[in-house]
């Protein structure tokens, strides 16, 4: 790469700021501003999932490194880039477990909100990356049973331990989607969850997607809730964001707007990755273990004179979705404001733990908590 490459960095990405300055010329800017003429210059993009990389933003452009600092990547035209020289990388795995911190809480809080418990319940965890992997571990974690559906790894991996999607349907209480969105192909998640997979369904179960808004159809699933055919929904990722259906919006309950992922140890996570990355291209060493999230602010959290469930607690003490949900349905239209500001949690890992009993501490450390004392 040419010295003084020009770098383009979307505005919202966190701990980037500065890092690259003492190399290259550097931009800040919305993802509304990263346009095709903006671009033209640019040897270099850092995104997030709200910019498309395609011909109409790209034709015209010098660019031949793009960085997306997310999992997902069906934001980037793969098969262009390709064509055109363009070598693209993602941040795999980099808020897996923040996103298994809020569907923990999730499910934590509807079953308090319900007064069940999670033990015994059988939850399908339909996509076992990353994402899922850390789901499933949560789940087992708290006595849940999990079944698995990932077909591309049943596929690979021979292992029969991967159970149908029909089975997930007539089995489970809890459905959650962590899949990639593949539009086409053997493996096409588009709509993966549609009219006849609700139809299928034995138990009535939750629905979560927090995955991409396509996996789930929308229309097919307030119809199935309004059918009876589903217990509720716990909703991160829609479809035709942020023109999200209204309906749904007041009907689930956990509804947020595109930020399961939204922690600030993902967030550094995939900033060091996309540090790392460009680095390299620029031919420069940058100490990337330095790019740390900063403290949570009431770190320790004391469960002595709390007489409910104490992993319930602990758990909505570092993250409780109901807020996030509370403020999407006052203010609907402000999907993209309440996402692009929105004030980054810290995770199980930041917290510690004081005055929980032997069972819920044992618990508490497996989910990544530091437990201070036992009675």
């Amino acid at each position: 790469m040419k010295k003084n490459a020009h770098i383009i960095i979307d505005n919202k990405i966190p701990f980037i700021r500065g890092v690259f300055e003492p190399y290259a010329h550097v931009e800040y800017l919305s993802p509304s501003e990263i346009t095709k003429e903006r671009v033209r210059d640019a040897d270099i993009l850092i995104i997030r999932t709200r910019t498309r990389c395609d011909a109409d933003l790209l034709s015209e452009s010098r660019c031949r490194f793009i960085g997306t600092a997310t999992i997902g990547f069906d934001h980037i035209d793969t098969e262009y880039c390709r064509q055109n020289g363009i070598v693209w990388k993602n941040a795999p795995g980099c808020n897996a477990s923040s996103v298994g911190q809020y569907i923990l809480a999730s499910l934590l809080l509807y079953a308090e909100k319900n007064n069940f418990c999670l033990e015994g319940k059988k939850i399908g965890i339909v996509g076992v990356g990353h994402v899922g992997s850390i789901v499933a571990h949560y789940c087992q974690i708290i006595g849940m049973t999990v079944l698995l559906n990932d077909p591309p790894r049943a596929d690979i991996e021979k292992d029969q331990s991967f159970v149908s999607l029909d089975t997930i349907a007539e089995e489970c209480d809890f459905v959650t989607f962590h899949t990639p969105l593949n539009r086409t192909g053997a493996y096409r998640s588009f709509h993966l969850a549609d009219r006849h997979f609700f139809d299928k369904l034995k138990r009535c179960p939750v629905i979560l997607n927090s995955s991409r808004g396509e996996v789930v159809d929308n229309k097919a699933l307030l119809a199935a809730y309004r059918g009876n055919k589903i217990s509720d929904m716990i909703i991160d990722c829609w479809e035709n964001e942020p023109n999200i259906l209204p309906e749904l919006l007041e009907s689930a309950f956990i509804a947020t707007p595109h930020i399961a992922g939204y922690s600030a140890d993902g967030k550094s996570n995939a900033t060091r990755a996309m540090v790392q990355e460009v680095a390299q291209i620029l031919g420069v060493e940058i100490d990337a273990t330095a790019i740390l999230p900063p403290p949570a602010p009431a770190p320790e959290i004391d469960l002595k004179s709390y007489s409910g469930n104490t992993i319930s607690k602990a758990v909505a003490t570092t993250y409780d979705p109901r807020i996030d949900t509370a403020n999407l349905r006052a203010t609907p239209g402000q999907f993209e404001n309440l996402r692009g500001n929105y004030g980054l949690r810290r995770e199980f890992c930041a917290y510690k733990i004081s005055h929980a009993a032997d069972k819920d501490a044992a618990i508490l450390e497996k989910l990544g908590f530091t437990v201070l004392e036992r009675p």
